[in-house]
């Protein structure tokens, strides 16, 4: 079954911003559902194309900027295909934990009666 999957890149502007650089993020869209984080990147937002997602110029430094993030794209979308491959539910969350090297937990019904249980047992 095939989802609306799209990455974005964007700046981040703190609601006191003065001038200076501001953090990159990524934001992942899995069906409507968002998750952000951040790209450990920050830019002068005189330079940053919003409708790329990437810095403009073509000096060395710019290079290497949109490489990372470009990296960073095909890393995020080699989580999704494999995510896609394997069958499993595919959202928003789950790419971003898969990715970082956090598991999703998931919780049944009887694993919830059971702590439910065992705290009123102390109680």
């Amino acid at each position: 079954m095939k989802t609306n999957f799209s990455l974005l890149f964007y700046l981040k502007r703190q609601k006191n911003y003065h001038g200076g650089h501001v953090p990159v993020y990524l934001r992942i869209t899995v069906g409507g559902k968002r998750s952000e984080m951040t790209t450990g990147l920050e830019c002068d937002p005189e330079k940053w194309n919003t409708k790329s997602g990437r810095q403009d110029g073509k000096k060395e430094d710019v290079r290497s900027f949109n490489a990372y993030l470009d990296n960073l794209q095909s890393m995020i979308n080699q989580v999704y295909r494999d995510l896609f491959d394997s069958g499993e539910v595919i959202t928003a969350e789950g790419i971003k934990c898969r990715f970082i090297g956090r598991e999703v937990r998931k919780h049944t019904l009887m694993e919830g009666i059971k702590v439910h249980n065992e705290k009123m047992e102390l109680l």
